[in-house]
């Protein structure tokens, strides 16, 4: 899959997250029917966990983060961009004062969820097809860190239908090959504008952590930490919330999805 040819980014461009998306509903039928999914749980001890935009993480595998934690496992996360583009034309604050407010809100995510503040590269959201060479070498020289202790890295999908998450996922997919790293990612907005059984999606390659009790609840209370993305800014059109009810119910499961 080439940049210029995403074919996940193809089928978003066809469902905006204004528009309802396929129903979570819908999903839990198809899981349902299609029977238990293998499990997953990383066999590490250094989780490197990549993400676009402060959220991301937390959205996508704020459970398989909390758990491997609570596993005694070192979880360290890294968000590339600054998330100033969420709300373009706000009339309520500007994308510099954004940035500033969703990076505190990704760092009292993760402290709930007992984890240490995800790193922040402070990339212009919006921006991450072109820089990728430096996000390569940002995930090089984080996972390269501690080259004796065995890791993992894992990632917003390479094809989940943002330019800037899919930017992320070649990088690290890129990254891990040269370094023989096992990689996994992590899907968002797949679940929006995906359909069940979509012969386009690996669903053979996808694994599942049910996420225990408490830390469902965590995640749950973590993710509420978004204030700028689960509330309207104000009144104004420009200011309406990112992530509805409708997108929260697909990514507040009872469990996490990767691909392996």
């Amino acid at each position: 899959m080439t940049t210029d040819d995403p074919m996940s980014t193809r089928r978003f461009g066809s469902t905006p997250t204004s528009a309802d998306g396929t129903p979570e509903s819908e999903w839990q039928e198809w899981f349902a029917a299609r029977g238990p999914w293998p499990d997953f749980e990383p066999d590490v001890r250094r989780l490197v966990v990549l993400a676009a935009h402060p959220d991301d993480e937390i959205l996508g595998v704020g459970g398989v983060m909390a758990s491997a934690h609570r596993r005694g496992v070192e979880v360290v996360a890294v968000c590339l961009s600054d998330g100033s583009a969420s709300h373009p034309g706000s009339p309520t604050l500007s994308p510099a004062e954004l940035a500033v407010r969703r990076h505190a809100e990704v760092d009292a995510a993760t402290a709930i969820l007992g984890l240490g503040p995800t790193r922040w590269c402070g990339l212009g959201d919006g921006t991450l097809v072109s820089r990728e060479d430096e996000i390569e070498a940002i995930v090089d020289a984080t996972l390269t860190e501690t080259p004796d202790i065995p890791a993992a890295l894992l990632s917003v999908w390479a094809h989940d239908g943002h330019p800037d998450h899919e930017a992320v996922g070649r990088c690290v997919r890129r990254v891990g090959a040269r370094l023989g790293v096992p990689v996994w990612m992590y899907p968002i907005w797949m679940w929006h504008w995906a359909k069940p059984d979509d012969p386009e999606i690996p669903w053979e390659r996808m694994r599942t952590l049910v996420l225990d009790d408490d830390v469902a609840a965590a995640k749950r209370a973590a993710v509420q930490a978004f204030e700028t993305q689960i509330h309207p800014l104000s009144p104004a059109p420009e200011d309406a919330a990112v992530l509805g009810p409708h997108i929260l119910d697909r990514l507040l499961r009872d469990r996490e999805f990767v691909f392996g």
